[in-house]
């Protein structure tokens, strides 16, 4: 105020102005002013977007894998979803809403290969067939597309399997659980399920799910190229979905397959349809029913059934050969 007043007077007609008074207002003027802070005469930087966390390739998948739900949507529970079978009560049971992945406890993996097997090196062929390259685990989130269901009837060769309350089998090549998770449930909590995998990627992913849905029937095994690692004559059904065509050493898996299987048990193939051409897979992951036979009849297998009314699959019931 007292700078005012005195720019007032500096100013009044009735005083004659100078070029000396002339300066000293306009001194008085920017000290009265001030200078505005360095932060108010700044223009403050648009905050940058942080990156966002690396984000788990199965833990953005939240919907049913067996069902076309969007897979965005928030997952209660498979028995919720129109055409799921209702799982059995305390096993993933209905209306239990699931904890987020982050929260959960893995369920432990066998990871006790022995480390001095010599491996040999992979064949580029096995009887005239070229062997496909395993699926890295980064394509893990194809597995449980939402669209698979629609594609592959999944459903429908789940009921196909015949597997019962109490049975052991073995999901072989087993990847994030796609279908680990359901034989689980189908074998109930007297059953057991064998999941083996030769990327502990996959297993690691698989062991959250199987947490998260809360099964505790599940036996995660990292196999070798070579050797699965399972009980000798205790496994009910080995399945092999889109699987055995990557084997990168089919003889020596089959025998060791072989040795698991119970008296009555069963290997189970399922491969995409290669006699049909408009079965949108790949040759080189497709078979047909004359290849699979040929590679597995040398092996000790013969065929015990076939069901063919899967969209694009086969689905063999092979048994083992008496020796």
């Amino acid at each position: 105020m007292a700078r005012l007043l005195s720019f007032r007077r500096a100013l009044s007609p009735s005083a004659p102005i100078g070029f000396t008074q002339i300066g000293w207002v306009l001194i008085a003027l920017l000290l009265g002013a001030g200078a505005l802070p360095l932060s108010a005469r700044q223009t403050p930087e648009p905050a940058e977007d942080e990156a966002p966390a690396a984000a788990d390739p199965i833990e953005e998948y939240q919907g049913d894998p067996f069902d076309a739900a969007d897979p965005g949507e928030p997952m209660i529970d498979e028995g919720d979803a129109a055409g799921v079978d209702e799982p059995a009560e305390g096993v993933g049971a209905k209306g239990r809403v699931k904890p987020p992945l982050s929260r959960v406890r893995p369920l432990p993996i066998d990871m006790k290969l022995n480390r001095n097997l010599r491996i040999p090196p992979a064949p580029p062929f096995h009887m005239g067939r070229e062997i496909a390259q395993t699926m890295h685990y980064t394509g893990a989130p194809w597995l449980v597309r939402e669209s698979r269901q629609r594609e592959e009837d999944c459903r429908m060769m789940l009921d196909a399997l015949g597997v019962e309350p109490g049975q052991t089998v073995c999901d072989m090549g087993a990847g994030n659980g796609f279908y680990t998770l359901e034989l689980a449930r189908m074998v109930g909590p007297e059953g057991l399920v064998y999941a083996v995998d030769i990327q502990p990627e996959m297993l690691r992913m698989l062991s959250r799910r199987a947490a998260q849905e809360g099964l505790g029937n599940i036996r995660l095994v990292l196999g070798s190229p070579i050797d699965p690692r399972l009980p000798v004559g205790e496994i009910d059904l080995v399945l092999c979905v889109d699987v055995y065509h990557e084997f990168s050493h089919p003889e020596a898996m089959l025998a060791r397959i072989r040795d698991s299987l119970s008296e009555d048990g069963k290997l189970v193939l399922v491969e995409f349809r290669g006699e049909d051409p408009a079965v949108p897979i790949k040759p080189l992951h497709k078979m047909t029913k004359a290849q699979v036979r040929s590679e597995l009849e040398p092996a000790g297998f013969r065929v015990a059934s076939e069901f063919d009314r899967l969209p694009w699959q086969h689905l063999l019931f092979f048994s083992a050969v008496p020796e």
